[in-house]
């Protein structure tokens, strides 16, 4: 049967105003989804100075507050759009997680960390790895300074000055995946896909079973400061010692993680 052509036009007058409603509702929801993320980006962006402040309280003097600042807020933003709430993850943690990683990578490109100091790390590493096993169990202080030939005041120094390479330590591990991805990422970076998701909670299991092999002060003093968000000097007063001394037991608990993770996963140590 053919259509008359009154027909025929109002067939074809129907179809384009139901491409023009489609195309508007899909243009609003386009629209509702940047001002939902342009929301959540400007009631966050103290979030971003809060995170940057705290970092730069861990850095040396060179590294401006303003452009880690910057960096996090692209992370905010970024974190904003990829945000869904079916994810049944708040928005803060959410973004918690892009900002900080934001901030943390753009340190990393800059490497304004010196050799010197990245070779010190390494041996302080192989001392506490070395001490493991030849003990079997994790080293004293003491005993980590007598093998690497240094006094106490000098081994005291030497974890203050491992403090500024601390940033990110426990969110990755110097070796990579395969693929290049930092393996402790994993633990933080979240991902959809199933096989990232068992990754995620194995490398998870492995960090949780290395802080139970901490020494109970400095899996004490993790605790406060990157869960409870407490500073140097809260943790102090919580735990009786002075500000100084906290940074030193969190840069021995950091080596200690880090070489424990190695061991759990099964990379290289090297011994001396």
């Amino acid at each position: 049967m053919r259509l008359k052509t009154s027909d025929a036009v109002r067939v074809k007058t129907s179809g384009a105003a139901r491409v023009k409603t489609s195309t508007a509702v899909q243009a609003t929801s386009a629209g509702s989804d940047v001002d939902a993320r342009d929301r959540l980006v400007m009631e966050h962006v103290p979030l971003v100075k809060t995170l940057a402040q705290r970092l730069a309280q861990r850095l040396p003097s060179q590294v401006e507050m303003n452009d880690l600042i910057s960096v996090g807020v692209l992370g905010l933003i970024d974190a904003a759009s990829r945000y869904r709430p079916s994810l049944g993850v708040p928005f803060d943690a959410f973004a918690r997680r892009r900002v900080n990683g934001a901030m943390l990578d753009a340190l990393r490109e800059l490497d304004w960390a010196p050799r010197s100091l990245r070779r010190l790390r390494r041996e302080m590493d192989s001392a506490v790895a070395s001490l493991r096993h030849r003990l079997g169990r994790e080293p004293h202080e003491a005993e980590i300074a007598d093998a690497m030939d240094l006094s106490v005041p000098a081994y005291e120094k030497a974890l203050e000055q491992l403090r500024t390479l601390e940033v990110g330590s426990v969110r990755q591990l110097d070796a990579p995946t395969p693929d290049g991805t930092p393996l402790i990422e994993l633990c933080i970076d979240a991902a959809d896909d199933a096989v990232t998701q068992l990754e995620r909670k194995e490398l998870k299991l492995h960090l949780a079973c290395a802080i139970e092999e901490l020494p109970e002060r400095e899996r004490q003093i993790l605790a406060l400061y990157y869960q409870e968000e407490l500073t140097l000097a809260e943790i102090g007063e919580v735990i009786g010692v002075c500000e100084s001394r906290v940074s030193q037991l969190r840069s021995l608990a950091i080596t200690r993680l880090r070489t424990l993770l190695r061991r759990s996963l099964g990379l290289l140590e090297v011994r001396q």
